[in-house]
């Protein structure tokens, strides 16, 4: 059974949005797009072939689908490990609105919590997640997400699109592994750590209790 993880850029305020380029996502008069490229180094690279080298599906939002669309079925190198997983591995679409896409091995979802547990049952290692900030936050809420692949970048951007919200289930996370590159990337790894536990530093409420919904 697959699980289902998600890969993210991330500023050190929490925005996810426009990584690639300037003009990537300026949905809600975002003006910060291209903030990723400075920091680009073999760190981050390296870091992206090992998650896509996993990937046996894709779950994505519309948006992101968009913009992966326009770039990656473009890089024809049968050596590019990033281009030969997204344009060879089955791709699932989040969306109310469209049915049919032209990039290869693309597929509609309408029911987007059903069909991502139905997508763990299909394959055997990870169906993952990269940005699509709207489907993450959904898929935060209800609890789906076995691990966290979060790139920090050294940056604070002050608006802009975040990937944990109102609504997401408290709860704690274990980190796995992290490093920092080159550039200052700090790359972190995070599974379920279970229940929020609380406690309190006043030596007369000092015993743990936890945080549930």
């Amino acid at each position: 059974m697959a699980e289902l993880t998600i890969t993210t850029f991330l500023s050190l305020d929490g925005v996810m949005q426009g990584p690639g380029g300037p003009s990537e996502d300026p949905s809600g008069g975002f003006a910060l797009g291209g903030w990723v490229f400075p920091y680009a180094d073999e760190g981050m690279g390296n870091a992206l072939i090992e998650i896509f080298s996993k990937a046996d599906a894709f779950l994505l939002g519309r948006t992101t689908y968009d913009i992966f669309y326009d770039y990656w079925p473009k890089v024809t190198d049968p050596g590019d490990p990033i281009a030969g997983a997204l344009n060879s591995l089955p791709k699932f679409v989040a969306s109310r609105t469209r049915t049919e896409f032209s990039w290869k091995g693309t597929s509609a979802v309408r029911d987007v919590v059903k069909e991502a547990a139905d997508l763990k049952r299909r394959f055997p290692r990870e169906v993952q997640v990269h940005g699509s900030c709207g489907l993450a936050q959904t898929l935060i809420e209800k609890d789906l997400i076995d691990e966290y692949r979060l790139l920090t970048y050294p940056v604070v951007l002050g608006s802009g699109k975040r990937l944990f919200v109102s609504g997401a289930i408290p709860g704690a996370l274990t980190l796995v592994r992290s490093h920092t590159t080159g550039s200052g990337i700090v790359i972190s790894v995070y599974r379920r750590g279970g229940k929020l536990q609380t406690g309190s530093f006043d030596l007369q409420e000092s015993a743990p209790g936890t945080v549930s919904r």
